[in-house]
């Protein structure tokens, strides 16, 4: 429709009689409204390609000179030509679009290279590093690129084949989240929200064609600003699905809007394909729903045992241990609510860590350090970190038949702070499920604390309202990504268990799904697989795809200093360099970007260091935009080689550059590029017996369907280079 309308104006300029009449009529066709949602399809995006070297016939634009702050002219050139001006290239260009002719000579240094939406595209790789852990495991990879034309990568390699997409998209809050034709969408954009359906639309309709139709599901978070949208988006791209829609609190403090409520919860889609079915969550992370704890009390502090890094606890399966301290300022020591009987010392051996005994109350207005003192123990006391005292939660005498039955113990040392131990309890729910045997006791600590979980049944069909502790963004988003790259930032980053969870759901019994996220942003999906892994020990693998977009802000201060995309001083702080990249780099080897030893715990379901890393193996790519010509006559062959090892299960071995013997074989493919040499090949691939896909280079399907059929069963057959450049010509439906 919008591009009706600049024709349109176009034909007013030149003859208004005739551009009044094709309006009225537009107008007309307009206004007969299909049922559905309905929006612009806007002009195809353009993306621009810094790095890509300039070539004969390219559209381009014109860059702003350096320093400048300007948005440069947004018009599109064509390059007619280059050639060399005593030492520097140029290029002689011609605009497009437009029936007058107009021409200029630019520096190809000013010229950088855009792809529009609408354009054919042939994809290639290049690897930028990779971390190797997990022995004979499938590589995860991260790809470098607009998510758009990866994911038509990703129809050669996995169409029909991935069985989990997890995106979380730009909200469209009107804050500066996305960009639409490399300009920011503003807030006050008339067509904010039909910029944003095409946006995300043109994405939908090239993911559905990855998604496996017998068995998968497509997972989606969103707010409020455009959820009713979305899913409408949602039911017309998919109207095969079983679509439901959940809210997840992620943050119980909310956060402050002007004039608009505080907003504490996301929403969450879920899509299941064809036979897929709703898997359980384990009932650990429940919310804790006293709610009473202030900003001080939810501080990060360093993890301990029993406590997590708000202060708050952490739990087995279901079982919660609780810290003893009282939270709320209505409950601090003097109040009428606190209560004179509810200040004791609690006497911790120093040299064992546990509680030796439980002292007497003090009355109000009696220093701490009047207290009796015992002999190779401290004495401690409910104090907040800022030095307030407060009240424990039950009376001395309570407390002291819960440590005596195993339901109350001492965790680590906190020696910085006023309160020298963690003191902790089982509340009576806890309690009462051990006693009835809902929950069943291991054994005991050193300590004499019970060890217990609740049994595999325990996992419940989770409900359409989601209220866990172990979803809160901040403490398990920000403050994980602190952990493993301190100090960089990423707005908003997911919850990595609640991610975990989600994915949980349809892929649990799945033992070498295939996932992808192509609105990456920090990798927490591919973190999250990673820990579904260990838990479990299997072999999924996660495509993640992000672009090297840098910050508003930055882009700004960085024009200013005469840098562009594409130098390498701008390039390294895109998020996929500077954020993806590095956590998932981290994620595996337990390692910060500075080589120092992550600190911190990993909560929940699977509770270990984070500097013992994972077992796993990733690789990261950037996109490349080949042309059929140098595709065809195998000059491209090295970046076209790992799509090839990806379409086979991204395992093992990667023939890199053309075999000079005419044939090669991998763990997991084989590439014939001589057809002289078919026997030796044909018999290499029976021998190695775990041979997926075999790629034949020849132009000649007759021969193609000879070597084919001496292949093992089970071997898919793929002509090169027919097979892939078919599939970007043909089958992305422009």
């Amino acid at each position: 429709m919008s591009r009706l309308t600049d024709l349109i104006t176009q034909a007013k300029a030149k003859d208004a009689d005739l551009g009044r009449e094709l309006e009225r009529e537009f107008k007309a066709l307009a206004g007969r409204r299909s049922f559905g949602l309905n929006f612009e399809r806007h002009t195809p995006e353009t993306v621009e390609l810094p790095g890509r070297p300039i070539r004969k016939g390219d559209k381009v634009r014109v860059l702003p000179p350096r320093g400048s702050t300007e948005k440069g002219d947004k018009r599109l050139w064509k390059v007619v030509r280059t050639t060399k001006v005593d030492v520097q290239r140029v290029a002689d260009l011609a605009l497009i679009g437009t029936d007058e002719s107009e021409t200029q000579t630019v520096p190809v240094g000013d010229l950088i290279v855009v792809a529009e939406f609408r354009d054919y595209i042939y994809p290639g790789l290049v690897s930028t590093g990779k971390v190797e852990r997990g022995g004979d495991k499938p590589f995860h990879t991260v790809i470098n690129g607009e998510n758009f034309h990866a994911l038509e990568a990703l129809t050669f390699t996995h169409r029909g084949k991935v069985d989990v997409i997890y995106i979380d998209p730009p909200y469209n809050s009107g804050a500066k989240d996305w960009k639409y034709n490399n300009d920011y969408v503003e807030k006050d954009d008339l067509y904010r929200h039909s910029k944003w359906l095409a946006f995300i639309e043109r994405r939908l309709l090239v993911a559905r064609q990855l998604l496996n139709p017998k068995n998968s599901a497509l997972v989606a978070t969103i707010d409020e600003k455009e959820y009713l949208r979305f899913g409408l988006l949602l039911e017309q791209v998919f109207p095969e699905a079983k679509m439901q829609m959940i809210s997840s609190l992620i943050n119980s403090k909310g956060t402050g809007r002007m004039n608009e409520f505080r907003r504490v919860d996301e929403y969450v889609f879920f899509l299941w394909f064809g036979d897929a079915k709703l898997g359980k969550l384990p009932s650990y992370g429940k919310q804790d729903d006293e709610g009473k704890e202030d900003d001080e009390e939810r501080e990060i502090v360093p993890p301990v045992d029993g406590e997590d890094e708000a202060g708050e606890p952490t739990s087995g399966i279901g079982l919660d241990w609780q810290t003893f301290r009282r939270r709320d300022l209505a409950s601090k020591r003097g109040t009428k609510k606190g209560g004179p009987r509810q200040f004791y010392p609690v006497y911790v051996n120093v040299a064992s860590g546990q509680i030796e005994e439980i002292g007497e109350p003090l009355p109000h207005g009696t220093p701490r350090d009047q207290a009796p003192e015992r002999e190779g123990c401290i004495a401690v006391f409910p104090i907040r970190k800022d030095g307030t005292e407060m009240n424990w939660s039950a009376i001395a005498p309570t407390f002291k038949e819960r440590w005596k039955d195993g339901y109350a113990r001492a965790g680590k040392a906190t020696p910085e702070e006023p309160q020298k131990y963690i003191i902790q309890y089982l509340k009576g729910g806890s309690i009462k499920d051990i006693e009835e045997g809902r929950a069943v006791v291991l054994g005991k600590a050193e300590d004499g604390s019970v060890i217990a979980e609740y049994p595999e049944e325990k996992a419940k069909t989770p409900t359409t309202q989601w209220a866990l502790r172990s979803h809160n963004a901040e403490h398990y988003g920000t403050e994980v990504i602190n952990s493993l790259i301190p100090g960089r930032t990423f707005p908003f980053p997911k919850s990595l268990y609640a991610v975990e969870d989600a994915l949980r759901l349809f892929m649990e019994e799945n033992s070498t799904a295939v996932i992808v996220d192509f609105f990456a942003g920090s990798g927490t999906t591919a973190h999250a697989v990673m820990r579904l892994n260990r838990q479990d020990g299997q072999k999924r693998q996660c495509i993640s795809i992000t672009n090297n977009e840098v910050e508003a802000d930055k882009q700004i201060s960085f024009g200013k200093g005469a840098l562009r995309p594409g130098d390498p001083d701008w390039e390294k702080w895109g998020i996929c360099d500077y954020i993806t990249k590095p956590r998932i780099k981290a994620a595996i080897t337990g390692k910060t970007p500075e080589g120092k030893p992550i600190k911190g715990d990993y909560k929940f379901t699977d509770e270990f260091p984070m500097a013992d890393g994972f077992e796993e193996n990733a690789e990261f790519f950037t996109l490349t935009y080949e042309t059929p010509v140098s595709i065809s006559h195998n000059r491209a062959f090295a970046r076209i080689a790992p799509l090839l090892w990806m379409r086979a299960g991204s395992e093992g071995r990667r023939i890199d550059a053309l075999p000079e013997t005419g044939w090669g074989v991998a763990d997991t493919y084989g590439l014939l590029t001589d057809l002289d040499t078919a026997a030796p090949f044909t018999e290499a691939v029976e021998a190695a017996g775990a041979i997926r896909v075999a790629y034949i280079v020849t132009d000649d399907d007759r021969r193609f369907q000879s070597v084919a059929q001496r292949l093992p069963d089970g071997v898919e057959a793929v002509r090169l280079y027919e097979s892939y450049l078919t599939n970007f010509r043909f089958a992305m439906g422009r």
